[in-house]
């Protein structure tokens, strides 16, 4: 990047890119795509919007990260947003809303044709992100960059957390932090909802070693069982969590405790409703509890620190609400996650 003009002493331009830093495909080591898809969001809207405010905000942060390289000079590239993404969202979020509805008031089995012919369509458009993500992916793994997703709602990773299961034939871990389990077969009839990501990376032809979950404090009995269950299945409920910090056990412990589940290569999956909601007040679906912010960094640098690498990730669910007050803070945090999240990436490369 030494050939582009950067002063990380000011403020950048969203015109030069990506936290201002102007970047090039080819000599960028992380690629990340914006995906502008939340046609399967069941409560709270704005996460199609998510990638381009973060974009917005991420010109506000300063870059040092006391302890390791400055890594964003190798290259944080975001990828121009798929227009054919945006115009399927455009279309399909009103299909989703009339299944809702109609499932608001009768079972999924006496749903009108009109509804089930939505419902088909939503199926379909959620195929076709999956298949754009894939692809994406493996370009940029075929050129030798890592690659990060940035929601849009939970359900825009598929693709790239099967690329990797393919890449690394199921010897990776995923670290999943979220309000919710993400373990249901489907919603509301949608297949691949934000609300089945990790259930569908689970049924993945290759699918990961183990999963750990942190943050989680909203869920189905029917999800609690399966991840009670599961082998691969490691989980921290919230409500545990706390209760351990409050009997006096360190974070560090507790970091250490749920990363030994975790083998050596390692996806991280965000959604920010993991954190406290005051940190994403216009998340789609918030719930008091949660991780602060510092709580959330320390667990990834741990992981790194343990001497796991980081072999992709997600950051989901940042939705901001135009109407609403102080709008841009969902932004600004989500913008402060990804920094941290592409930096601790790029640092794990080192660890053999």
């Amino acid at each position: 990047m030494s050939h582009l003009h950067f002063d990380p002493e000011i403020s950048g331009s969203i015109e030069s890119g990506l936290f201002g830093i102007p970047t090039t495909a080819d000599k960028s080591e992380l690629w990340l795509l914006p995906v502008p898809w939340e046609a399967t969001a069941s409560y709270g809207g704005g996460a199609a919007a998510g990638p381009n405010t973060i974009l917005n905000e991420s010109t506000q942060l300063d870059f040092y990260i006391h302890g390791i390289e400055n890594h964003y000079l190798k290259g944080f590239h975001w990828l121009e947003e798929s227009s054919e993404l945006h115009t399927l969202n455009k279309l399909t979020k009103p299909m989703a809303a009339n299944v809702m509805d109609e499932l608001s008031s009768k079972p999924i089995n006496e749903l009108s044709p009109e509804a089930i012919d939505s419902l088909k369509q939503v199926n379909k458009a959620s195929e076709r992100v999956n298949q754009v993500v894939y692809e994406t992916a493996k370009q940029a793994h075929d050129q030798g960059k890592l690659f990060a997703t940035v929601g849009g709602d939970h359900s825009c990773p598929l693709g790239a957390i099967q690329l990797l299961s393919e890449k690394y034939n199921g010897d990776f871990g995923i670290l999943h932090i979220d309000a919710h389990f993400d373990l249901r077969d489907s919603y509301q009839g949608f297949k691949y909802s934000h609300a089945s990501i990790i259930k569908n990376a689970l049924d993945l032809p290759q699918p990961p070693k183990s999963l750990v979950q942190w943050g989680i404090r909203d869920y189905a009995q029917s999800e609690f069982e399966l991840a009670t269950e599961h082998p691969s299945i490691h989980f921290l409920l919230d409500s545990a969590y706390h209760e351990a910090r409050s009997l006096g056990k360190t974070l560090a412990l507790l970091c250490e405790e749920w990363i030994q589940y975790l083998p050596k290569n390692v996806y991280i999956s965000f959604d920010i409703d993991g954190l406290m909601p005051h940190l994403c007040p216009n998340t789609g679906t918030p719930v008091p509890g949660g991780l602060e912010f510092n709580d959330a960094l320390f667990l990834i640098r741990t992981l790194v620190k343990s001497g796991r690498r980081i072999i992709g990730f997600d950051l989901c669910e940042v939705s901001p609400d135009p109407n609403a007050s102080g709008a841009q803070w969902d932004g600004n945090v989500g913008a402060r996650i990804l920094f941290q999240l592409c930096s601790w990436t790029l640092e794990s490369q080192s660890n053999e």
